[in-house]
């Protein structure tokens, strides 16, 4: 009961401190919009209530189409991407035992990075139901890689974290080296390629939102199932077993749900670092280590990370942009030392 207590508080505020994040984000940009034409907007397209309210005097049609279809889109993408970028890593964490671990650990940033190349290399500019084939290319890429990996540290029927990582070096390292040909050889597209790899979310619209949501949102709650087995396997393989836990099979359950949460990430806003690996940390000075707790506090805190981050990349330069990996990266290194630093106290236990 404390546990389910201590959750909803957690809860209830970072969803505060979302909304007042969405409402920042809808309020600010290069065109200079006001608070009561954003609010009319937004209330226009409240199904049924808005309607019945008159806001045509106030809303003119090109800022209506500059909050629905650009900053929206675009604040729900990253909203989603902060969420499924630092839940994975939550299970990264546990898995590996390892406060370095992040969801990129195993390939899945040099997978989704070939994939693109691909994608780039080949002009292929239609996808399928709204998404790119950039990003589909980038998801195929991340998920083979990941299989890749897995099959290549199996030692008989089990999977070492040790090979896992290495593996994951290993086929990392060889798969950056064909991207930097790629590169090489395609130079007319190198700019496209490098800010993709950087992140963002230019190419955001509803219909990618509205393919990814349901996998993103039945992956995640799937995770839930697993929790308390989580907090077990970060007690050793040993324990674990002594337990009740089989620590091989529920890796490789984890590992899956893990993957296929990052993949998805880098389907929406390509690569984004530091989200998965310093929000975990963060949270856990704040929460504590149970998962239980952690992980659903940690997806909704990369949310507000990520879009705070967004907002940052696309104002401070406007009219030009900053890849939001530059700032996830100019902001979350040096917080993640202030933090460490401020609790003097190990940050992963």
């Amino acid at each position: 009961m404390k546990k389910k207590r201590k959750l909803l508080k957690y809860t209830i505020f970072l969803i505060l401190l979302l909304t007042a994040a969405i409402f920042i984000a809808t309020c600010v940009g290069s065109a200079n919009i006001s608070i009561k034409e954003i609010l009319s907007i937004l209330i226009k397209k409240i199904p049924y209530f808005g309607s019945s309210i008159k806001t045509h005097q106030i809303v003119s049609l090109k800022n209506e189409i500059i909050i629905t279809q650009i900053r929206l889109p675009r604040i729900v993408s990253s909203i989603l991407v902060g969420f499924v970028l630092a839940a994975a890593g939550v299970i990264y964490q546990g898995i590996f035992r390892n406060p370095m671990a992040d969801p990129y650990i195993i390939g899945v940033s040099s997978g989704a990075s070939l994939g693109a190349t691909i994608a780039f290399f080949l002009g292929l500019g239609t996808g399928l139901l709204g998404i790119s084939a950039v990003s589909i290319m980038a998801f195929i890429g991340a998920i083979i890689t990941v299989l890749a990996v897995y099959q290549l540290a199996k030692l008989g029927e089990r999977v070492p974290i040790s090979n896992l990582i290495l593996a994951g070096i290993a086929i990392g390292a060889l798969i950056n080296s064909i991207v930097y040909f790629l590169l090489i050889a395609k130079t007319d597209d190198m700019q496209k390629i490098i800010f993709w790899m950087l992140g963002g979310f230019t190419t955001a619209n509803w219909d990618k939102i509205g393919v990814l949501l349901i996998p993103i949102l039945l992956t995640f709650f799937t995770t839930f199932f697993f929790l308390r087995e989580l907090n077990i396997l970060t007690l050793g393989d040993t324990r674990a077993t002594q337990l009740g836990v089989d620590a091989e099979k529920l890796r490789r359950i984890l590992l899956i749900i893990a993957t296929i949460l990052a993949s998805l990430g880098v389907a929406i806003g390509g690569l984004i670092g530091f989200i998965g690996l310093i929000t975990p940390h963060i949270m856990r000075l704040i929460v504590g280590s149970d998962n239980r707790i952690l992980y659903p506090a940690s997806a909704l805190a990369g949310s507000i990370i990520l879009l705070f981050s967004d907002t940052i990349a696309r104002t401070i330069a406007s009219p030009r942009e900053i890849p939001v990996g530059i700032i996830t990266a100019a902001i979350g290194a040096p917080y993640f030392i202030y933090l460490m630093k401020k609790k003097g106290r190990e940050i992963f236990k």
